[in-house]
């Protein structure tokens, strides 16, 4: 009797498309309210299992030279030496390792997070991805959202200052979210 194996169901690959999508951050600083920033120029794919996503990988690029604060200083600080030294580490990726289905629409999504050479496991809670939808262009496009919390010194971004008052100028946790939008390649 032969047995047959079962083809695998194709899978989607969907393309982020940087110009509508973003990455922000929030970090509290001086230990009383949360100063944000966003990072542009995202870029990478969703390799998309429709019959099981838990099966789906993604791969994601962040230029850290398109890092915004709203303050030239602040951010020429952020992108020197001190922080994220991007003339040494250029961009920050992501990894995907595991998809966990959470809930309708909600998934866990763990990787491997590279940023400023130390690559360490992060989870983002992801909501989504969107029920697919044409452009006016004929594009098939979904979106997701995701967060998640670091601790920047586990990248080595350590720097900081101590306050004459106590305590420090810049919070350790950095909560991260992310808009992304696909296109169907």
């Amino acid at each position: 009797m032969a047995t047959t194996t079962p083809t695998p169901a194709p899978t989607v690959t969907w393309n982020i498309d940087p110009a509508h999508s973003s990455a922000e951050f929030k970090v509290k600083h001086m230990m009383i309210s949360n100063v944000k920033g966003s990072f542009n120029g995202i870029t990478g794919t969703l390799t998309e299992d429709p019959a099981d996503p838990t099966r789906s990988q993604v791969e994601a690029s962040i230029d850290i030279s398109t890092l915004a604060t709203g303050d030239a200083q602040r951010d020429a600080h952020l992108k020197s030496p001190d922080f994220f030294h991007h003339e040494q580490h250029p961009t920050m990726t992501f990894k995907s390792t595991k998809v966990e289905k959470k809930g309708e629409g909600e998934y866990s999504v763990i990787g491997d997070l590279t940023v400023h050479g130390a690559t360490k496991p992060v989870t983002f809670a992801v909501e989504g991805p969107s029920a697919p939808g044409k452009d006016p262009w004929g594009n098939t496009r979904i979106g997701l959202s995701a967060t998640t919390k670091i601790n920047r010194k586990d990248f080595g971004l350590s720097w900081n200052a101590a306050l004459e008052t106590g305590g420090i100028l810049v919070g350790e946790d950095v909560q991260i979210t992310l808009e992304i939008q696909f296109i169907k390649a």
